[in-house]
């Protein structure tokens, strides 16, 4: 023996037997049950799908149609007109929904990111924690009426009288559970990788939250704070409660005043026996909608950006 080990030469291998498929039974027939199947619940997703945005598109139109035939300069900047009047605007209300979105906003958001914060990152884990967020859970089912009558007992009585700050505080009630919520899953959505270079490279856990997870986890962020200020501009219950309207603007540009908004205007003209009246409620209408879809798109334009400069 010399040590040496003898490999099996080509000739010696066992012969590969060809491999024959039919291609006819990889291609898909209606005729197989499995196929069949498919197709058939797919058709029914699709027209299940078409039926759901039928109602969606029926409004966008008729927005459209009658909210557009009033929409006008005039329309957005002067007062509402009374009864018998014609003419007249919703311009305080616009500005009344602006500044009570805002005080909202400003209340919820900082509360809301340093909420998602704890949850996500300082106690995950605590009976706090668990208690925090099966509370916000079920404020995020909250009937809006309830929160308008908190604020109303909380604000509207210790101040004495109706105000846009009350409407402020009773809308951010509803938007704080949307925000935190989604701000702590998209800080949770963060690579565990880059919490831990961050900590490699010396960064305390405030350094880390503060110039790592917050700017990466910006865009989630952004979502959850507009979906917030979507149904926040939509409320019209706690508003009846808190801020009243208002036909003046001087009333309305004192967040101590009762403020008019788009929202009690549309409740208020829908119901009258005036066609000025309801004309104006379409035309608010389609306002309303704009405004919520032009904050969406600039937070979408806001959050790509992030996104790229973080991918770079």
């Amino acid at each position: 023996m010399n040590g040496t080990v003898n490999s099996p030469t080509p000739a010696s291998l066992p012969e590969r037997q060809p491999i024959s498929i039919d291609i006819r039974q990889l291609e898909k027939s209606l005729r197989r049950p499995r196929s069949a199947f498919s197709f058939f619940m797919s058709a029914l997703v699709g027209l299940l799908t078409m039926m759901a945005l039928v109602p969606l598109f029926s409004v966008v139109i008729m927005l459209v149609v009658r909210g557009g035939a009033k929409l006008s300069l005039s329309v957005l900047t002067e007062l509402p007109p009374a009864a018998f009047e014609l003419g007249g605007g919703f311009g305080n209300a616009i500005v009344g929904t602006v500044e009570m979105v805002g005080i909202a906003a400003l209340i919820s958001v900082p509360f809301g990111i340093l909420a998602a914060v704890f949850l996500s990152e300082v106690a995950p884990e605590s009976r706090l924690a668990n208690v925090v967020r099966l509370c916000a859970k079920l404020l995020t089912g909250f009937p809006s009426i309830l929160a308008g009558v908190f604020a109303y007992g909380a604000v509207v009585l210790v101040t004495g009288g109706f105000s846009a700050l009350a409407g402020g505080i009773a809308l951010s009630i509803l938007m704080l559970p949307t925000v935190m919520l989604t701000a702590e899953e998209a800080i949770r959505m963060v690579p565990r990788k880059i919490r831990e270079a961050a900590v490699g490279m010396g960064a305390t856990q405030v350094q880390t939250v503060r110039m790592v997870l917050l700017p990466t986890a910006f865009p989630g962020i952004l979502t959850g704070i507009m979906l917030a200020v979507a149904r926040a501009a939509g409320e019209t219950a706690p508003l009846l409660f808190t801020a009243l309207f208002s036909n003046y603007w001087l009333e309305t540009l004192n967040p101590m005043q009762p403020t008019a908004s788009l929202a009690v205007l549309i409740y208020n003209f829908s119901a009258m026996p005036f066609d000025n009246q309801v004309e104006l409620a379409w035309a608010a209408a389609l306002v309303l909608v704009l405004m919520v879809l032009t904050v969406n798109l600039v937070g979408q334009s806001l959050s790509r950006g992030k996104t790229k400069q973080g991918g770079v």
